[in-house]
């Protein structure tokens, strides 16, 4: 008997494909109906008896009530932060070093979670949260656990002491890994902590407060105090702190170094950015391609760093755009939960009215804007992958921080014009550089006035790599040996 000839399936058509939904299940993380402040190693009331509510970028639904912090609240956190100093910095090295790797091992078993919870707070993308946000923040721990029993062989010659209560502010890009990017090395120095998270994304912060439970950080080691830019003035003005670390705006960061003018505290501040992305004609240009979208598409361009101006060779200026263009069709806006997704929620509507604002700036001063075609969900904020060609330098777009998925084209001849258009802003955070010659790498990056230069890459993090700006993209830098330095005095 002959075998039976089964039918063929069909396939979809050429362009047809479609990804089926692979959605991360929100139930692994569940969040209190209203969080209060974490003072003293227990979750207190706010005594302003105030409290605001965080809500979800991507559907625009209310997650929970969390505490404003006053300026009593305030006071209180610091007032513990001091106390609890006077034991955590005459403990043991190797004892502190311990509850770092605790903290970064419980990271790691609920990174699933914090992932999850993070994507919904903040609205990027599972598969950054899962894979980036939250393996960057335990390692940040991993490392700086590693440097807490050896700061003399770190500064040679030099007696490290701890400054005491550090004022820690962070945004609401990377809630999570700029909170380790801060405490780890104040601890592993010897200081305790006082954290404000960003208003709109606090939710990871309030779990990481159970994560020091958990790894047993001693009572008013970590402080966590919540609410808006006046719960930031209140910390920044207390008299009981020695150290300011803050990531935000250039205009907060001058606001902060004009109050603490004057006063014997120490101060980081890590700003806004404009990065150039420069592309010669010599570079493996699909690998380039791949390196622009990472550059500005990544966590929606809500990114310090991002490659928001790119910067081509005249000769393959029309041959990338089209490369480029043809993949940015490819990008999945959507549902930040879905492991599919490559470009989810606008943080808040506030950012989504400003993106547009700027946008609207591009096309009414002439430059040539496309956007692929893509279907935005009705709920929630959202802002479709854009990229303008035909820039000028002096359209806004090429000098303002746009905070979003919007990438600028200009053009260039030579290295010496690359250098020059690259440096042409008041920003000075990262630069990136794409060609064959290992030489042309060096020659640019000790030409550009960046604090960060990525060859034939971009946005890659590493704890042991120093990052920070120039200019009005701030000063000192964070990770590294050179991150241990802000958080010490020497004697």
């Amino acid at each position: 008997m002959g075998a039976v000839e089964k039918p063929r399936e069909t396939l979809p058509a050429r362009g047809a494909w479609e990804y089926a939904s692979s959605i991360e299940g929100r139930d692994i993380v569940s969040f209190e109906e209203r969080y209060g402040l974490f003072i003293g190693g227990t979750q207190v009331t706010p005594r302003s008896r105030s409290w605001f509510t965080t809500f979800s970028p991507s559907t625009e639904e209310p997650l929970a009530e969390v505490a404003q912090a006053g300026a009593k609240d305030v006071a209180l956190a610091v007032d513990a932060a001091r106390e609890a100093f006077v034991q955590w910095s005459a403990w043991r090295p190797a004892e502190r070093a311990k509850v770092l790797f605790r903290i970064a091992r419980i990271l790691q078993e609920r990174a699933r979670e914090l992932a999850v919870a993070e994507s919904l707070d903040g609205g990027k993308p599972i598969k950054e949260s899962r894979d980036v946000d939250l393996p960057l923040a335990a390692a940040h721990f991993f490392y700086y656990a590693g440097w807490a029993d050896k700061l003399e062989y770190a500064f040679p010659g030099r007696r490290p002491r701890p400054l005491g209560v550090a004022a820690q502010i962070v945004p609401w890009n990377f809630p999570l890994l700029m909170l380790a990017w801060k405490i780890a090395p104040a601890l592993a120095c010897g200081n305790t902590v006082v954290l404000k998270p960003a208003e709109t994304t606090p939710l990871t912060a309030l779990l990481f407060a159970d994560v020091c439970r958990q790894a047993e950080v001693p009572p008013g080691v970590v402080n966590i105090v919540t609410g808006d830019g006046s719960t930031g003035a209140h910390l920044v003005r207390n008299e009981g702190i020695a150290k300011v670390a803050f990531t935000g705006s250039t205009e907060v960061g001058k606001a902060i170094q004009r109050e603490l003018a004057g006063r014997d505290i120490a101060l980081t501040l890590e700003l806004g950015g404009k990065a150039a992305n420069i592309v010669f004609d010599d570079c493996a240009l699909d690998q380039a391609v791949e390196g622009i979208v990472n550059g500005i598409y990544f966590n929606q361009g809500h990114v310090c760093c991002a490659g928001s101006r790119l910067l081509v060779q005249e000769s393959i200026h029309d041959q990338l755009v089209r490369k480029l263009k043809r993949r940015m069709a490819t990008l999945r806006v959507g549902d930040p939960l879905d492991k599919n997704t490559d470009i989810g929620a606008i943080n808040s509507k506030a950012q989504l009215d400003r993106i547009t604002e700027l946008v609207q700036s591009g096309t009414e001063e002439g430059a040539e804007i496309y956007q692929p075609p893509c279907r935005l969900p009705e709920k929630g904020w959202w802002f479709a992958p854009t990229v303008f060609t035909n820039v000028a330098q002096s359209h806004r777009i090429a000098q303002e921080e746009i905070f979003g998925p919007v990438l600028s084209v200009l053009t260039f001849r030579t290295p010496d014009e690359a250098v020059e258009k690259a440096n042409n802003t008041m920003y000075g955070l990262s630069a990136g550089v794409w060609t064959e010659k290992g030489s042309r790498i060096l020659w640019m990056a000790d030409r550009l006035r960046a604090g960060v230069v990525w060859g034939n890459t971009f946005n890659r993090f590493d704890p042991a790599s120093p990052f920070g700006g120039y200019k009005e993209s701030g000063f000192g830098r964070e990770g590294g040996r050179h991150g241990l330095e802000a958080y010490l005095r020497f004697e």
